[in-house]
């Protein structure tokens, strides 16, 4: 069924008061491209219990497990993804992924050959060393240089799920990346993107999406719903050659929104 209605800093904006959580900090490590942390804290997202995350600078939160039930996925945005990947291609089997975190989804869709490329090799060490990440599949490098070496029409789904201090990285959503990653999907294959913005009246969102929708047929954005109108939010955007389909009931919160038309990114000189 098509989709219809029935969250500038990085990935999910949990960010939790250091006055109302107890923290045991395991790791902390400033590298050539993160302000990394690693903590146990026994609050997360107001529920108690036993938490590992994994935070670059100014507490955003890149990874979290649930030490007691190590295969739930606690992030919503990541159970949206993998939805909207099962319901649109159900056998699907390659996905290329920028950015590992601390490998949620690919952790969660071992069954499937995952292509992983992240730009710091101390993520993917901690991942490891932390979260107990065990399959090798994990690429260190650039991510739009890695996928641009892949064979054409090989990848089911790519998925852009890296992040800077200064948010998602321009050569990440450029005409010529997403030009870059059609000739690397299958004729069934689509690409998904983990922002955050400020919902259908954010500029650079809306150049995304207009951008997007230049080199795929089908285009659709969803967001977490935040407190103010102002807040910054989780998005979610699909861009594929077939209509999107999903059940907004297994979209974990997520609501769909039509952004306004943007300019179109370009590589900058």
């Amino acid at each position: 069924m098509p989709c219809s209605l029935p969250s500038y800093d990085i990935l999910s904006t949990y960010l939790l008061s250091k006055e109302t959580r107890s923290l045991n900090v395991l790791y902390k490590e400033q590298t050539v491209h993160h302000d990394i942390s690693i903590y146990d804290t026994t609050t997360f997202s107001d529920e108690k219990g036993s938490f590992r995350i994994l935070e670059f600078s100014n507490q955003a939160m890149q990874g979290a497990m649930d030490l007691a039930h190590p295969d739930r996925i606690l992030f919503e945005y990541p159970r949206a993804m993998i939805h909207l990947m099962q319901v649109n291609a159900p056998s699907f089997e390659r996905v290329f992924l920028i950015g590992h975190g601390i490998g949620t989804i690919a952790s969660h869709l071992r069954e499937k050959r995952f292509t992983v490329a992240e730009l710091d090799e101390h993520v993917v060490a901690l991942s490891r060393r932390y979260f107990g990440y065990n399959q090798d599949n994990v690429h260190i490098g650039d991510g739009r240089q890695l996928l641009s070496n892949e064979p054409p029409r090989t990848y089911d789904y790519i998925l852009v799920d890296a992040f800077t201090d200064k948010g998602t990285p321009l050569p990440l959503t450029s005409l010529t990346f997403f030009q870059i990653a059609q000739t690397k999907l299958d004729e069934g294959g689509a690409i998904l993107l983990n922002l955050m913005g400020k919902g259908e009246h954010d500029p650079l969102l809306a150049a995304i999406h207009t951008t997007l929708s230049e080199v795929f047929n089908y285009v659709k954005a969803f967001a977490l719903p935040s407190e103010g109108r102002r807040d910054l939010q989780n998005i979610i955007l699909m861009g594929q050659n077939k209509p999107i389909t999903c059940h907004m009931r297994h979209m974990a919160g997520f609501v769909e929104i039509e952004p306004a038309y943007g300019h179109i990114l370009m590589d900058e000189a």
